[in-house]
């Protein structure tokens, strides 16, 4: 199914701003069926887990810090083509750069609190559905 599944979270901050439901329901009405969901805290060590990659960037720090500052929403989605269709979905890092209606042009802050993550790629998605949920979890 390579190509078919991506991963999102949906970060502190839009959890703390009440934005779940709009941006789960943004997410279905661009195509998505949300095939693994749940509702949880991440650690300082899994944060630094999961942005290893970013580990050497001058920004990974309060990354880590902002991702495990409340809970995060993360969820496997299926649709064809879904990495890049999501990122679409999602739009640019930057909100005051993302078109007008997409999930973060709506509800993310700024660059740092961009509510939503999306993974890059295929190999990726598959990577980081595997690290939030086990096989069982994902249907």
């Amino acid at each position: 199914m390579a190509g078919n599944r991506t991963l999102t979270m949906i970060k502190p901050d839009a959890v703390r701003g009440g934005h779940i439901g709009a941006i789960l329901a943004h997410i279905n009405k661009a195509g998505f069926k949300i095939v693994a969901l749940k509702m949880t805290h991440l650690t300082t060590a899994k944060a630094q887990e999961f942005y290893a990659v970013h580990s050497e960037r001058p920004f990974y720090g309060e990354l880590v810090e902002f991702m495990t500052s409340g809970p995060i929403i993360a969820a496997v989605l299926e649709k064809e083509n879904a990495v890049v269709d999501f990122r679409k979905t999602i739009g640019a890092t930057n909100p005051s750069e993302a078109e007008a209606g997409t999930i973060r042009a709506l509800y993310a802050k700024n660059v740092g609190e961009n509510a939503v993550h999306g993974s890059d790629s295929d190999e990726n998605a598959a990577i980081e559905a595997n690290f939030h949920f086990c096989g069982t979890e994902m249907f």
